[in-house]
C-alpha cells in the first residue's frame, strides 16, 4: 500500500539483484548495478549489507563488478552469501563471475570465472541441499555502437560443495555462437525440476510472412534493371508506401530514374536503414524453454512450438523463468509479453492483458505458500495478482519513473514535459503531488524522447519516440504528423541516434532543427526540411547501433543561427550563422557529447558535458568556453569522478550553474570554483534539467525517480555581496489572522495551528544564531537559537510570542499587525517585515 525508500544515501541506486537472509529477514544483502545491460543501465557501487531492515548499511565492496546479476543467502547461515557478477558493461575485463564469502561479506572469493567479456547473470541455489547451486555464464559485448548479445561463453552450470567449484552442464542444453541471456529456476517443492530460458539470437530459418505478390527489400539485391523495368506499377508503389520513401516518389519516377541510371534497383533494399524497424523486424528464434527432472544432469526443449513475439532481437532485456513451489509444470516466462505454461513448457497463455498491464516483464515473486498470489515487475512498474495472473492491479504508487528529457510551457501554472524509458512523453502540472493530485497525461508512445510546446500554444508539441521517429501533435484535434526528415534513394541513410535531438529555436518557434548525422532545419513546423550541414560526426564504421550521430543541439538565446552541435563520437561544431560549421572540440577528451549549453549572458560563451558513460569512463567532463570554443577551461572544481549528463547557466545569476550526474544534482555558486551536492534529490541520474524562465523554477527529470522541482529565487540572490556575506534573510510571507488558531473544530478534529516558513543563507558557521520577532515597539515577543551551520537552512515556528510575566511565561499567537523577523550572529543582523493581517471573516 504504501513505500519509502532506504537505500538512497547509499554509492549507487541502480540494484542488480537484492536478498533476504532466509534464517533472518532484518538482514538483506544488495548488489548494486543493473543486470538487463540496455542504453541506459547503470553501473553500480559494489554489495552492501543492512542487519536492521534496511534502517543502516554496511558496504561489502566488490565495487569492480559493476552489475550485479543475482544475490543469494545461505537458507541456514546468513553469513554464507554468493554474488554474481556480469562485470562492465561496455569494456571487458576480470571482475566478473561468482563470488561467494562466509563471513557476512567481509572477505569475498571468486570461484566462478569463464572469461572477460563472460558474466554470471542468474544463480539458484537448491532449498533441500544448500551445498547444490546453479549458475548461468553471458557472453556480451557492449559498445556505443554495437551490441552483441550472445556467445559460446553463454552456459548452465553447476556446484555440488556450496559454490567452491563448478561443472559445466552441456547435455541436451545449446552450445554454439547464438546462446544469449538464460534464466533458471526450480521448483521448490520438488527441486530436482528446473527450467533454463535461454534466448537464441540464430536468425530463424522460418521465413518471415509476406503476401503474396509483395515485394521486400532483398528481391532488389541482385535485381537488373530490365528486371527491374517489368514490376508491377501497383506493388511497386506499395512497396514504396509501406517502406515510407519520400512522398515525392511513385513507381514511374524511379523506374525512369532506374532506367537512366541515376542508381541500381539495390538502392530500394539499401534505403531501408531503419534502427527501429531492425529490432522487431530481424526475425530470429528467440525464446526457448529446456528443462531438466535430474538436477541439470539431462535437459530437453519442451517448447512444443516457436515463442515468437516474446523476445525479439532484445532478449538481453528479459532473460528470466519462474517455477510454481507446488507444481513443477507451472511455470511463467518473461518477455515482451508474459507467459505462463501448465504443461511443462509445451503450451503456453499470455497472462498480461487484464489490469491494464505494461509490457516488458522484468520481475516475478511467487508466494511459497500460496502460488495463486504473485507479483510482478515489468517496465510499467508494480502488480500483484490473487488468481496466478487472471487479473493484476497496478501498485502504482512509487515515483520511480526513468526521465529521458524534460521542457515546459508557458501556461499558469506551467506544465512540465517529460519523455520516459518505455512509457512514452507524459505531461503535468508543475503543482502536481504524487498520489494527491491528477495523474499526467499521455501525449505519446514508445520510449519518449524529445518534447516541446510551441510557447505560443501549448496545444501544439513537437515529439516522438526513439530513433529518430518524431510527429507534431495538435491535442486540440488529435491529429498526428510525421515530421522526420527523410534522405533521398542513393543517398547515405540518416543516422538517428537513440535519443535523437529535436528543438525549437528560441528566436521562432515555427523553426525547427533536428539531428541525424547532419542538422536538419525546417522553416514551417515540420511540413518541409533542408540539411544546412555536411556529415558533422567522424563517420565511423557502424555496427548494429547507430553511431556517429547528433546528440545535441543548442541554438544561442541571444543571437539567431549561432548554433552549437555534438555527436556521440566526439565532435563539437559551431556555425555563426553563415552555414559554415568550425570544429572546436580538438583539444577536449573524445567521449560523448551529453549536453551544449550557449549563454544567456554572454554571446562569446558556451558550456559543454561529455559523458564517458559509455566507454566506462567514469570521470567529470564539464568545460567552458569565451569565445565560441576556440578555448577552454574545466570547470571540475571540487567535483567527484562523476559522470555528467547535462550542464546549464542560470538565466538571472550567471554565476549560479546546475550539474545533473549520474549520481544526483550540484549546484555551483562561483561559476563552478566549487560545487555542492542538491541534497533534495536523491543520489540518481539526473539526466536532463532546465530552469523555467519565467518562473525561476529548476525542473529535474531523474532517471530513476521521476520529476522533481526546486525554486532557485533563493539561489539566484546569492550573487555578488551576498554571496560574499555572512547572513541572507530572505523574505517572510504574510499571515491572515484567525481567532480559532490552536482550537480544533470537532473534538476529533486535528487542531488549527498556524506556521509561517523563514528560509535563511549562511555563508560560513557561527556559534550562536537568534531568530528574534519584535513588534512595531521593539519589545521582543520571540527568541530561539537557530542552526548556525554553513548552507541554507529552514525553519518553521508556530507564530507564538513567549513572554516572561512575573517569572511565568505566558503564550500567545500573534494578533493583526506589523513585525520584525530578525537572525543575529554577534553584531552581524538581518531583518525583514512580515505582516500578520485582519481576517475578513
Amino acid at each position: 500500500v504504501t513505500f519509502e525508500p532506504i537505500f538512497d544515501e547509499q554509492g549507487a541506486l541502480g540494484i542488480g539483484d537484492m536478498a533476504l537472509a532466509p534464517s533472518n529477514n532484518d538482514i538483506i544483502y544488495v548488489g548494486t548495478g543493473e543486470n538487463n545491460s540496455s542504453r541506459s543501465s547503470y553501473a553500480g557501487s559494489g554489495v552492501y549489507k543492512s542487519s536492521d531492515q534496511g534502517a543502516s548499511w554496511e558496504y561489502l565492496g566488490l565495487s569492480d563488478i559493476q552489475h550485479t546479476g543475482r544475490v543469494i543467502v545461505h537458507p541456514q547461515d546468513p553469513d554464507v552469501v554468493w554474488v554474481a557478477a556480469t562485470g562492465a558493461l561496455y569494456s571487458h575485463d576480470p571482475h566478473r563471475g561468482v563470488y561467494k564469502s562466509t563471513d557476512g561479506g567481509k572477505n569475498w572469493k571468486k570461484t566462478l570465472f569463464v572469461n572477460d567479456s563472460t558474466g554470471i547473470i542468474d544463480l539458484l541455489i537448491n532449498p533441500d541441499n544448500p551445498d547444490q547451486l546453479w549458475a548461468t555464464s553471458w557472453e556480451r559485448t557492449r559498445y556505443a555502437w554495437n551490441f552483441k548479445g550472445q556467445g559460446p561463453g553463454s552456459a548452465v552450470y553447476r556446484s555440488d560443495n556450496g559454490g567452491e567449484s563448478w561443472q559445466k552442464l552441456v547435455n541436451g542444453l545449446p552450445q554454439n555462437e547464438y546462446v544469449g541471456r538464460i534464466g533458471v529456476d526450480l521448483c521448490q517443492s520438488q527441486p530436482n525440476v528446473l527450467y533454463a530460458l535461454i534466448d537464441n539470437q540464430e536468425e530463424s530459418k522460418t521465413p518471415k510472412k509476406v503476401e503474396p505478390g509483395m515485394l521486400q527489400a532483398k528481391d532488389f539485391l541482385d535485381m537488373t534493371k530490365e528486371t527491374f523495368a517489368k514490376l508491377d506499377t501497383a506493388v511497386l508503389n506499395q512497396y514504396l508506401k509501406d517502406n515510407r520513401f519520400p512522398a515525392k516518389y511513385d513507381a514511374i519516377k524511379v523506374k525512369d530514374q532506374i532506367g537512366k541510371g541515376e542508381y541500381a534497383p539495390k538502392a530500394l533494399a539499401d534505403y531501408l536503414g531503419d534502427a527501429n524497424r531492425a529490432l522487431f523486424d530481424t526475425k530470429v528464434t528467440g525464446a526457448e524453454l529446456y528443462r531438466s527432472d535430474d538436477f541439470g544432469d539431462t535437459w530437453e526443449k519442451v517448447n512444443s512450438y516457436e515463442l515468437e513475439g516474446v523476445y525479439f532481437t532484445y532478449g538481453y532485456y528479459f532473460g528470466e523463468v519462474r517455477v510454481a513451489p507446488d507444481n513443477p509444470d507451472v511455470a511463467y516466462v518473461f518477455g515482451v509479453p508474459l507467459l505462463s505454461t501448465r504443461d511443462g513448457g509445451k503450451t503456453f497463455q499470455r497472462l498480461d492483458t487484464i489490469g491494464n498491464v505494461h509490457v516488458d516483464h522484468q520481475a516475478l515473486w511467487i508466494d511459497p505458500q500460496d502460488s495463486q498470489h504473485i507479483l510482478l515487475g515489468n517496465d510499467g512498474g508494480l502488480y500483484l495478482s490473487y488468481d496466478a495472473g487472471a487479473n493484476w492491479l497496478h501498485l502504482n504508487n512509487t515515483s520511480v519513473g526513468q526521465f529521458y528529457t524534460v521542457n515546459v510551457d508557458f501556461e499558469k501554472p506551467y506544465n512540465v514535459y517529460g519523455g520516459l524509458q518505455d512509457n512514452g512523453v507524459l505531461m503535468g502540472s508543475s503543482k502536481s503531488v504524487p498520489n494527491r493530485t491528477k495523474k499526467w497525461q499521455k501525449v505519446f508512445g514508445g520510449d519518449g524522447m524529445f518534447v516541446s510546446a510551441d510557447p505560443r500554444n501549448s496545444q501544439l508539441i513537437y515529439t516522438g519516440f526513439q530513433f529518430g521517429n518524431y510527429y507534431r501533435i495538435n491535442r486540440k484535434t488529435g491529429k498526428r504528423q510525421r515530421i522526420t526528415p527523410q534522405h533521398d534513394i542513393g543517398e547515405d541513410v540518416l543516422r538517428f541516434n537513440w535519443r535523437t535531438p529535436v528543438v525549437l529555436s528560441r528566436h521562432n518557434a515555427d523553426i525547427l532543427y533536428f539531428g541525424s548525422q547532419k542538422l536538419h532545419r525546417s522553416l514551417d513546423q515540420g511540413e518541409s526540411w533542408e540539411t544546412i550541414s555536411e556529415d558533422l560526426t567522424k563517420d565511423k564504421p557502424q555496427g548494429n547501433v547507430p553511431f556517429s550521430t547528433i546528440t545535441c543541439i543548442s541554438e544561442s538565446p541571444l543571437k539567431f543561427g549561432l548554433i552549437y552541435v555534438g555527436t556521440d563520437d566526439g565532435n563539437i561544431q559551431v556555425t555563426r550563422g553563415g552555414g559554415a560549421w568550425t570544429l572546436i572540440s580538438e583539444s577536449l577528451p573524445q567521449q560523448w557529447i551529453s549536453s551544449i549549453h550557449p549563454s544567456t549572458h554572454d554571446e562569446n560563451r558556451v558550456y559543454v558535458s561529455m559523458n564517458g558513460y559509455r566507454n566506462d569512463h567514469f570521470n567529470t567532463y564539464i568545460y567552458y568556453s569565451d569565445d565560441h570554443g576556440d578555448s577552454w577551461h574545466s570547470l571540475k572544481g571540487n567535483l567527484p569522478e562523476v559522470v555528467v549528463n547535462v550542464i546549464k547557466q542560470d538565466p538571472v545569476n550567471p554565476d549560479l550553474l546546475y550539474l545533473g550526474t549520474d549520481h544526483g544534482a550540484y549546484v555551483s555558486f562561483d561559476h563552478g570554483t566549487t560545487w555542492q551536492y542538491v541534497n533534495q534529490i536523491p543520489n540518481v541520474a539526473v539526466y536532463d534539467l532546465m530552469i523555467h524562465p519565467r518562473d525561476n523554477e529548476l525542473v529535474l527529470a531523474t532517471h530513476g525517480r521521476s520529476m522533481y522541482i526546486l525554486d532557485v529565487n533563493p539561489w539566484q540572490k546569492l550573487q555578488g555581496d551576498k554571496l560574499g556575506g555572512l547572513l541572507v534573510l530572505y523574505g517572510v510571507k504574510d499571515k491572515k489572522y484567525s481567532k480559532d488558531w490552536g482550537e480544533r473544530r470537532y473534538p476529533w478534529s486535528k487542531p488549527n495551528l498556524p506556521h509561517q516558513e523563514v528560509l535563511y543563507f549562511v555563508s560560513k558557521p557561527v556559534d550562536l544564531l537568534k531568530m528574534v520577532v519584535k513588534d512595531q515597539k521593539g519589545t521582543v515577543l520571540r527568541e530561539l537559537e537557530v542552526d548556525g551551520s554553513a548552507g541554507f537552512h529552514h525553519i518553521s515556528w508556530d507564530l507564538k510570542s513567549h513572554i516572561k510575566k512575573k517569572r511565568e511565561l505566558t503564550e500567545d499567537y500573534l494578533k493583526p499587525g506589523t513585525y520584525t523577523l530578525s537572525l543575529t550572529a554577534g553584531s552581524i543582523s538581518e531583518s525583514v517585515e512580515f505582516q500578520v493581517k485582519e481576517s475578513n471573516k
